[in-house]
C-alpha cells in the first residue's frame, strides 16, 4: 500500500503555525518580488482570489475582503518542510519526497495494520509537532493514492483528511468520481487525445485498451493506466538521484541597465549553482547565461539574450563558474536595455570524483580545498558569509518583500520570545 501525504495550503499553513491569530481568516502568499499570489488558504479561495493573480490588480480586492498578505518566506518554508518529512520518515523506511509539501510513503509488511488508524496517527503527529495540517490518501498504488488524497481534501467533512481505497468496489467508485483532467500525470496534450475517445473520468481511462494507450500516451501512460487499475507500476523514486542540470534564475527587485549590477547578480546565481553542484558531488562542463528585459513595459526596448559556454574542463569551483558566467554577460549585454531577469544554468554534469582529466587544461588544484573551506564556513554560519569578490556582500539576491514574516526557525534573531 502507498500513502500520499500532502500539506494543506503549505505556505499559508507555515505562516499560521507561528501566527495562529490568522487561523480561520483569509491568508494569501506572494511570489518572489511580491509579484503574484502563489498560495491561498481555503478561506481566500472561497472569496474568489485566483491562483497566480497579479498582486497589483488585486490589492483593493484583498483590502476589501481583509485578506492577510505575506511575502514568500522560503527559508521558513524549507525548514518546516524538512521537519514534516523527518516526522513522516518515522512511520516507514520507504519514502519519496515528491515536493516541498508532498511525500509518498510505502507500507510494505503492514498487512496487519489498520491503515486508516495509522494514517490518522501520522496526521496527528505532524499537526502536533509542526502545526501543519495534512491530508492523506492511502491505496494499493501511487496513482490511486493521489486519487484518494484528492478525495480526502474535497470531502473533508466526511473523511477528516484521511481516505483509504482498500477494495475493488472502492477503487471503481473513486475512479468514477475523479475527472480525467484531475488525474495525476494527464497533461494538456494527453487530455486532448483522451477526449477524442470520450474519456471523461479516470474510470473511463482504465477501460481503454492497453495497445491504444501505449501508442497514444507512450509507456508512461500505460504505467499510469495499470496503476489506476490497482496494478503497482510506478515505484518510489530515489529522492537522492542527481540532477542532470542545475539552474538559478531570479527576477530583480527593479530593472537594471548598468552592466556592473547585472554582473553581480549573475555572479551570485553562478555561485549558487556551484554550491548545488558540490552538494551532489557533480561538476559541470557547460554554463548557460540568459538576460531578459521587462516584457510588461511594451514601450521600452526589449531583449531576450542567452549564450552557452563550453568549459575547457569539468568543474565545481565557484570561482571558475562565476568567471565564465560574468564573461558570458559581457558577450550578450546590450547597452540601453532595462533588464528585469537573469539566470545561470549549468549542465553536462559528471561525477566530480570520476570526470575525465585533460592533459593540458584542468582545474586549479587549490580550488578544491578552498571550496571545501568556503562550504564549511557558510554551512556553519549561514547567509553566505564568504562570497566571491564581485558579489554584493550585503545580499544574496534582492527581492521586494514588503510583507515578509520573521524566519522563526532559521534565524536566531527571529526566534519566538516567551515573556
Amino acid at each position: 500500500m502507498f500513502a500520499l501525504v500532502d500539506c494543506n495550503n503549505f505556505y499559508a499553513s507555515c505562516e499560521r503555525a507561528f501566527q495562529p491569530q490568522y487561523n480561520n481568516t483569509p491568508v494569501a502568499i506572494l511570489s518572489n518580488n511580491d509579484g503574484c499570489f502563489i498560495s491561498r488558504s481555503d478561506e481566500t479561495k472561497k472569496l474568489g482570489l485566483p491562483m497566480a493573480a497579479p498582486a497589483f490588480k488585486y490589492w483593493e480586492f484583498c483590502k476589501k475582503n481583509k485578506i492577510k498578505i505575506f511575502s514568500s518566506n522560503y527559508p521558513l518554508y524549507g525548514d518546516m518542510s524538512t521537519r514534516v518529512m523527518n516526522i513522516l520518515g518515522e512511520f516507514t523506511p520507504d519514502m519519496e519526497v515528491y515536493s516541498i509539501d508532498e511525500a509518498f510513503l510505502k507500507f510494505e509488511g503492514f498487512k496487519n495494520y489498520d491503515l486508516d488508524t495509522y494514517g490518522r496517527k501520522i496526521q496527528y503527529k505532524v499537526q502536533k509537532c509542526t502545526g501543519i495540517p495534512v491530508s492523506i490518501g492511502i491505496a494499493p498504488t501511487k496513482a490511486l493514492a493521489k486519487v484518494a488524497n484528492k478525495i480526502s481534501k474535497k470531502l473533508r467533512d466526511k473523511t477528516n483528511g484521511v481516505f483509504v481505497i482498500n477494495s475493488e468496489e472502492g477503487r471503481i467508485k473513486a475512479l468514477k468520481w475523479t475527472k480525467i483532467e484531475s488525474v495525476w500525470g494527464i497533461g494538456h496534450g494527453n487530455l486532448k487525445r483522451l477526449q477524442t475517445k470520450n474519456v471523461k473520468t479516470a474510470f473511463d481511462f482504465t477501460q481503454l485498451s492497453d495497445e491504444w494507450v501505449k501508442k497514444q500516451l507512450a509507456i508512461t501512460g500505460l504505467k499510469l493506466k495499470k496503476d489506476l487499475e490497482g496494478i503497482p507500476s510506478l515505484g518510489l523514486d530515489d529522492d537522492t538521484r542527481d540532477k542532470k542540470a542545475i539552474a538559478t534564475t531570479r527576477s530583480f527587485e527593479r530593472t537594471f541597465s548598468d552592466i556592473e549590477n547585472i554582473k553581480e547578480r549573475v555572479s551570485t546565481f553562478a555561485s549558487s549553482c556551484a554550491e548545488k553542484l558540490r552538494t551532489q558531488n557533480s561538476s559541470c562542463n557547460i554554463v548557460m547565461v540568459f538576460l531578459r528585459s521587462d516584457r510588461h513595459k511594451k514601450n521600452s526596448p526589449q531583449d531576450r539574450s542567452s549564450t552557452l559556454v563550453t568549459l575547457p574542463f569539468a568543474t565545481d569551483s565557484t570561482l571558475t563558474i562565476s568567471n565564465y558566467a560574468v564573461e558570458a554577460v559581457n558577450a550578450i549585454y546590450k547597452s540601453g536595455i532595462k533588464y528585469k531577469r537573469a539566470g545561470v544554468i549549468v549542465s553536462g554534469l559528471v561525477p566530480t570524483d570520476a570526470n575525465q582529466l585533460d592533459l593540458f587544461q584542468r582545474e586549479n588544484p587549490k580550488h578544491n580545498a578552498l571550496m571545501k573551506a568556503l562550504d564549511r564556513v557558510n554551512t556553519k554560519w549561514g547567509d553566505y558569509k564568504i562570497k566571491v569578490g564581485n558579489q554584493d556582500l550585503e545580499r544574496t539576491w534582492k527581492m521586494r518583500q514588503e510583507h515578509l514574516s520573521p524566519k522563526y526557525t532559521t534565524d536566531i534573531n527571529d526566534i519566538i520570545k516567551v515573556k
